[in-house]
């Protein structure tokens, strides 16, 4: 935002330039998998139909670059809440040895209020030399707002059906979602392959 030299503004509003994927929180259970994923059928839950898809396309793509075969739930799966014996055939016919379930936890937005020094007028004028210049400047409050989206993400061995891998995501800022999408498997695939779930020198 501008400012003029001869006024100073309430306050400034700004939103984040662009948006980032971090890994928040991750836990992994040594025990339940000693071996990288054959094939995983990912399953997202929440959002829309369209995110859904986008996402189960860009994550399927991201673990066959890192060796591991994925597939997407919505070609096994119906549209809505999937019943246990559902989900178990759709393991079934998917061939797969792992279940990956992704949880869109929705978006959040969060505001902080900073000091920003601004030129403006002080008392009579800016006075002589570099204290004139010096004294010119004084703090204005400045709000910026960051939206931020979270993605819970959980790895089952389907054979014991224990839990390998989750993790929490979050993307600040996120534009759109077929933007993010891509960023988004990166950071859970890298998240599965630091533990030994993907082969290794493929992640």
């Amino acid at each position: 935002m501008r400012f003029g030299w001869g006024f100073a503004a309430v306050a400034a509003f700004g939103l984040a330039a662009c948006a980032s994927t971090t890994l928040r929180d991750s836990w992994a259970d040594p025990a339940a998998r000693a071996e990288p994923f054959r094939k995983v059928l990912v399953v997202s839950v929440g959002g829309g139909i369209a995110q859904r898809r986008i996402f189960e396309d860009a994550l399927v793509a991201r673990l066959g670059a890192s060796g591991v075969a994925g597939a997407q739930g919505y070609l096994f799966l119906p549209e809505g809440k999937a019943t246990e014996g559902e989900m178990d055939a759709a393991v079934a016919k998917a061939g797969a040895d792992g279940l990956m379930l992704v949880h869109f936890r929705g978006v959040r937005t969060e505001t902080e209020v900073r000091a920003t020094m601004v030129p403006g007028m002080i008392g009579s004028g800016w006075g002589p030399g570099w204290y004139g210049w010096y004294g010119g400047f004084h703090a204005m409050p400045e709000v910026v707002q960051t939206r931020i989206a979270t993605v819970e993400t959980s790895l089952f061995d389907v054979r014991t059906k224990r839990l390998a891998w989750t993790g929490v995501t979050e993307t600040f800022d996120p534009s759109s979602f077929r933007k993010e999408a891509g960023a988004l498997a990166d950071v859970i695939v890298a998240g599965i392959a630091a533990h030994g779930l993907v082969p290794k020198g493929r992640s």
